[in-house]
């Protein structure tokens, strides 16, 4: 007898959560609350409450909810705020989109009663890791149910099979093999694509697979400037418009995907320890960072830039693994948050051909770069030049005690 009496299940309309939300009700024999978020994956949502319906879930059980402002403001932003990059390369655009849905399920489940919550996740991926560390950060005791990890549905053909079983209404591509040869995942951040015919990390993926991007190739031959003004290191208006965060980030997508910028393709090490290869779509967020490291460069001190740069790959890092309601990661983030104060201004792009350069950047308010002592030219006596060498001498001198000893031993 099961010991769950209510579930909320992150539930996107799809195959693999159709059939979980059968699953649960036949396996579990509990109630099933249906939460799907709009994060701007660019698909309807309302399909799912149709389903839901169908499947015989209350209309009161089911949680449909535009998060996309609350993405952008509460996560992204934040985020880029640090120029946070995993291994180097990788934006984060699924593993912050992860505690966003944790959470909004913990609140679901807090509202009705509920004492479980499951979702989709694979056991070898890391959205199980984001979605389970989040639930338990907000509420310790939750039950969760992850089916990939108890069922023996771990083939396409088994759970066609459970669907039609169970009446399991499938879509007619997803019945005959058709759609992308990969699994993808979207939100206003970015797409990612993996699986399928991607798992051959020598294979190029083909020009017709990218969703929001045209190739550089393809994209205007004539460069596009454009202008983007910084309020604490948050971007507010484009081109002298201001916008919401969501709208902010949608203009910048629309923007880069026009010009082919934000494209990756690159292999990364997941947390439960294998390598997998991912091919990912960012034009905003690449545009985003490329902007606010431009504004930082003439508004932070220098020691605090260096110290943000010292803890940005630890603070991706515990973002990629589902850390984001941690103590350490809250603690970073208000740090950096702090160091924000004086990132102001205005920074201009130009954008082409999959390429964005800083084409100008100012700030009236919070500027540290001055001109009269940065000058090649006669600066009238702001700068001593005399005064280097001075410092150059100090911090020569355990480098010439050492070269000494080692000429004495000779």
């Amino acid at each position: 007898m099961s010991d769950v009496n209510k579930v909320v299940l992150a539930y996107s309309g799809g195959l693999d959560t159709s059939v979980i939300l059968k699953w649960l009700q036949d396996v579990y024999k509990c109630e099933v609350i249906t939460f799907t978020a709009d994060i701007g994956q660019g698909e309807e949502v309302e399909p799912a409450r149709k389903k839901a319906l169908q499947l015989g879930i209350k209309k009161q059980n089911i949680y449909i909810q535009d998060l996309r402002e609350e993405f952008v403001r509460d996560f992204v932003f934040p985020m880029f705020r640090a120029n946070t990059v995993y291994e180097g390369e990788y934006l984060l655009g699924t593993s912050i989109a992860r505690p966003l849905i944790a959470k909004n399920m913990i609140d679901i489940a807090r509202k009705t009663g509920a004492d479980a919550i499951s979702h989709g996740a694979t056991g070898k991926g890391n959205d199980q890791v984001r979605f389970e560390l989040g639930a338990y950060a907000l509420m310790p005791n939750v039950k969760i149910i992850a089916p990939w990890r108890e069922w023996d549905l771990l083939s396409r053909e088994k759970l066609l099979k459970y669907a039609d079983k169970h009446n399991i209404p499938v879509d007619f591509k997803k019945r005959k093999g058709g759609g992308a040869p990969y699994s993808m995942d979207a939100n206003l951040l970015h797409i990612s694509y993996e699986g399928g015919i991607l798992e051959d990390p020598n294979f190029e993926a083909e020009d017709s697979m990218w969703r929001i991007t045209v190739s550089p190739e393809k994209a205007p031959n004539k460069p596009e400037y454009i202008e983007l003004d910084y309020a604490k290191g948050d971007i507010v208006s484009i081109n002298g418009k201001k916008l919401t965060p969501a709208k902010v980030l949608a203009e910048l997508n629309r923007l880069g995907g026009k010009h082919g910028i934000g494209r990756l393709d690159m292999v990364e090490n997941r947390y439960v320890g294998m390598k997998s290869r991912g091919c990912y779509e960012t034009p905003g967020g690449t545009i985003m960072l490329k902007a606010h490291r431009a504004i930082e460069s003439i508004t932070m001190d220098r020691e605090v830039l260096s110290l943000k740069d010292d803890l940005m790959p630890r603070y991706g890092r515990m973002i990629y693994n589902g850390y984001w309601f941690s103590p350490e990661r809250i603690l970073l983030q208000g740090l950096i948050d702090q160091s924000q104060a004086t990132v102001n201004g205005r920074v201009r792009l130009k954008l082409y051909k999959g390429t964005v350069l800083v084409a100008g950047r100012v700030s009236k308010t919070d500027s540290l770069f001055d001109q009269t002592i940065s000058t090649f030219d006669d600066d009238g006596g702001a700068y001593n030049q005399a005064d280097a060498g001075g410092f150059i001498k100090l911090n020569a001198l355990r480098l010439r005690i050492a070269a000494n000893k080692k000429l004495r031993k000779k």
